[in-house]
């Protein structure tokens, strides 16, 4: 027999919707000491003392993020996210701070073009999986450091719900409690 599952559909969506990411809020995976997750989405982090995650800015179109589902009948799923951020101009602070999320153990919350949040590390830790620094060959070539940064969870990230500006809710995650 079957696993057992509620299905309710998916009806067609008219509104409009880009790609690409805004920003990626990152923080050491111990820091995180809870979430709390209800209907699906998470609605409360709790950081431990004095930790927030970091803020991480790239130029527009230079970063993405891609879930990809494994479906094995005789092992079950699981679901792999990859981060990928390019930072334009390599110099000796990207360096270090690149180097620095190589060896890390993360929690990455990625904010996607459409404002929405997705939380990575639920399960596991997020940590590097690829990364790669260029020179460029011609004048008009890019010069950057690219990381990826992969999550391997049971799930497909979950979306955080972030409090309106200027409300406080319980229901919400505070990002200005958080982020730093």
């Amino acid at each position: 027999m079957g696993c057992l599952q509620t299905l309710n559909g998916i009806t067609t969506d008219c509104s409009t919707s880009m790609g690409g990411l805004k920003e990626v809020y990152i923080a050491n995976y111990d820091d995180v000491t809870a979430t709390t997750i209800t209907d699906g989405e998470i609605t409360a982090i709790t950081m431990a003392s004095g930790s927030t995650f970091k803020k991480y800015q790239f130029r527009r179109n230079t970063a993405n993020m891609t879930s990809t589902l494994a479906v094995d009948p005789a092992n079950g799923s699981t679901v792999s996210t990859d981060v990928v951020m390019s930072f334009l101009k390599q110099e000796t602070t990207k360096r270090i701070e690149i180097s620095a999320l190589s060896v890390g153990e993360l929690v990455v919350l990625v904010k996607d073009a459409n404002d929405k949040l997705w939380y990575l590390g639920k399960d596991f830790p997020v940590m590097a999986s690829a990364g790669t620094g260029e020179s460029g060959t011609n004048y008009t070539d890019g010069n950057r450091y690219s990381i990826t940064l992969q999550d391997n969870s049971m799930d497909w990230p979950y979306e955080v719900k972030v409090a309106p500006a200027g409300e406080s809710d319980t229901n919400y995650v505070d990002l200005e409690d958080i982020v730093s």
